[in-house]
């Protein structure tokens, strides 16, 4: 199965954004993917400081219904980076959303793990999710999904792989920085050979984020990768390779959820 990494450079144009994605989504299509993601906060990028709620809408408004229709269109699987918007509240929720091949939703995970790190904060304009977490299939492969900085917390992505994830759809807007793409690199990697899953991390283009879009395999290994620029990179995932690699390095077995229970770790600053 190929999956697209859509690395755009969204804008604060909602309507300009979806037209984008729709073209890209038909590129995918095209390329013979099975499932395009894209970016975090794809349906439109605001400087720090602009309120999120006046672009933020539901699950079921014109945003998500327009890349509903591209799916449906190009009979590809959709996963997209949403501001979701809160009833009666002026933060939004940081979500994706998972469209299957015929523009049904297959589900929504908001992410857990708020951005208030390296001079930003995202809990000024974001709330965090519950906990909730989000598995689906797709070509016959299991999928976990998780929204970039997420990617620093280990216990997210080995709940989704014990739970039976083989790929990690990790949409993201890494912001550039000292050693930033780095950190990008080397976590993207340690998730995927810790938990031996694929991951596939689509990247926002443009400053002030990297882009570095990069399909990893469950030995660590990069299928494909992109620079800093826009463009649609396509890699193919083989489950045949995580059962190989689970065999070879069965970490997930191996692991003593009985005994990390016991420590309760607390940190104290």
């Amino acid at each position: 199965m190929k999956i697209a990494l859509a690395q755009l450079s969204a804008g604060a144009d909602k309507d300009a954004n979806l037209r984008q994605m729709a073209d890209m989504t038909a590129d995918a299509a095209e390329a013979g993917a099975g499932i395009v993601l894209f970016p975090e906060c794809s349906m439109a990028r605001l400087p720090p400081g602009v309120s999120l709620g006046p672009v933020a809408e539901p699950l079921d408004g014109p945003f998500v219904t327009g890349l509903a229709a591209a799916a449906r269109r190009h009979g590809v699987t959709v996963v997209a980076g949403i501001f979701e918007s809160i009833p009666g509240d002026d933060h939004v929720f940081n979500t994706a959303v998972v469209l299957d091949a015929e523009g049904g939703r297959l589900g929504a995970y908001r992410k857990i793990h708020l951005y208030d790190a390296f001079g930003f904060r995202e809990s000024d304009r974001m709330r965090p999710g519950d906990g909730e977490t989000l598995l689906f299939t797709a070509g016959g492969a299991a999928f976990g999904l998780e929204i970039c900085y997420d990617v620093r917390f280990p216990e997210l992505t080995r709940h989704l792989a014990s739970r039976g994830a083989e790929v990690v759809l990790l949409p993201s807007a890494w912001v550039h920085g000292p050693l930033k793409e780095s950190h990008w690199d080397v976590l993207v990697r340690a998730r995927a050979i810790e938990n031996t899953v694929y991951v596939a991390a689509a990247g926002m283009a443009g400053r002030p984020h990297s882009g570095c879009s990069l399909l990893v395999d469950p030995m660590g290994v990069v299928v494909a990768s992109a620079g800093e620029l826009e463009g649609l990179v396509v890699g193919e995932i083989d489950l045949d390779r995580v059962h190989t690699v689970r065999r070879t390095n069965p970490s997930l077995e191996n692991a003593r959820p009985d005994v990390y229970e016991r420590w309760r770790p607390a940190f104290r600053a």
